[in-house]
């Protein structure tokens, strides 16, 4: 089975860090595709960064250049740096695995960046 557990959420003020963990158990963490999704209230759901198993990545606009994402495949996770934070990336960040054909999710870690 199949699990993705995130972790390293939290409150920070803006101009703060965090990094978020992804733990992937049941597939390798070197999927075809991994990455990270966040989702804020009265927002769609938008693409952070994903890294493929080539180690190809990309970001979202809104987060170029702050925002840096990372594997670490002898344990099995990802990680998503995430550097000059703002209010406006305050939502739940989830993770989220493509291993052909199914996509696996975590249950999201919030982040809340305070003014």
């Amino acid at each position: 089975q199949v699990h993705l557990v995130e972790s390293g959420g939290g409150l920070v003020q803006a101009g703060g860090s965090l990094r978020l963990s992804c733990e992937v158990s049941g597939i390798s963490a070197r999927a075809d595709a991994m990455g990270w999704y966040r989702q804020a209230p009265g927002r769609q759901r938008e693409l952070v960064a994903h890294i493929t198993n080539y180690d190809v990545t990309t970001y979202g606009d809104s987060v170029k250049g702050r925002f840096t994402i990372s594997g670490d495949y002898a344990k099995n996770t990802l990680y998503l740096q995430m550097n000059s934070l703002l209010p406006d990336d305050t939502a739940v960040y989830y993770c989220f695995a493509v291993q052909q054909p199914r996509q696996y999710w975590g249950q999201g870690t919030q982040v809340t960046v305070s003014s």
